[in-house]
């Protein structure tokens, strides 16, 4: 039987696959994204699913928002997934779809899906998911997982985020419905929202102090551009003054010569 890579081994295999340094704002998020991603794969009761995906999609997504070079999130996504033994397209394609499972859907309609008690037209492959779910006698809680079940919410039923109390009683309900812990389902939410706001307001931050230093430069541009152009003038005004001769002075009216009177 192979031993489940080390840490140390996913950490190489990113580096290797994704070989630009990381913007050092975005590392500590990547790094911890990935720790948590390989600690859950090599958990002998782990077991992947699709919400799980939205949660590791949505996270680097939205903690990624805003990453420099652009073309570079990508790549650094694709090594990510790669590194934890699992590729791009699986995580996307399984995101997208339990996101897609809930078109049309009504808060209601979600909520009877997460209790089990949903009409067995709706919620397709969300229904699956969380039916396989209740049927495990083993399950892995993660905060992924949590941040997952948020994604679905968020998108199907924002006036329930937007309320403290509702989103309270709607993870009080989960809880029991889907043999989670309460309190750290609440915790890890409360804290991706937290984090969420963090962000943004860096992000602004981020974007403010852009704008001033593009500012900065392009006023740095213009001084020099006008100092350029007055010194050019005055180059050219001395060149125009060497190349002008000096007028010669009136001949002086010859002296009289005595012997004409």
């Amino acid at each position: 039987m192979n031993n489940p890579p080390t840490l140390s081994d996913t950490k190489r295999a990113f580096y290797a696959a994704h070989t630009r340094p990381i913007n050092s704002i975005y590392r500590r998020v990547l790094e911890e994204l990935m720790v948590e991603m390989h600690l859950l794969g090599v958990n002998a009761t782990f077991t992947y699913d699709s919400i799980y995906a939205l949660g590791v999609v949505t996270t680097f997504d939205r903690f990624m928002e805003g990453y420099r070079p652009e073309a570079d999130r990508d790549s650094i996504f694709s090594a990510l997934c790669g590194a934890v033994g699992s590729d791009v397209q699986t995580y996307r394609r399984d995101a997208e779809a339990i996101l897609a499972a809930t078109d049309g859907l009504s808060p209601d309609d979600l909520l009877a899906l997460f209790n089990l008690s949903a009409d067995g037209s709706i919620g397709g492959s969300l229904r699956s998911v969380l039916a396989q779910l209740s049927d495990r006698a083993k399950f892995k809680y993660s905060r992924l997982f949590a941040i997952g079940l948020f994604s679905l919410v968020e998108k199907v039923a924002p006036d329930w985020i937007k309320d403290t109390d509702k989103q309270g009683e709607l993870w009080d309900k989960v809880s029991v419905s889907l043999v989670l812990p309460l309190e750290k389902l609440k915790k890890d939410v409360e804290l991706y929202q937290s984090n969420l706001e963090k962000l943004g307001q860096a992000q602004l931050l981020l974007a403010e102090m852009t704008e001033a230093e593009r500012k900065k430069r392009e006023q740095r541009a213009e001084e020099r551009a006008a100092k350029a152009a007055a010194q050019a003038e005055a180059e050219t005004k001395a060149q125009a003054a060497a190349e002008t001769p000096e007028p010669t002075a009136d001949p002086s009216p010859a002296e009289s010569d005595p012997s004409d009177s």
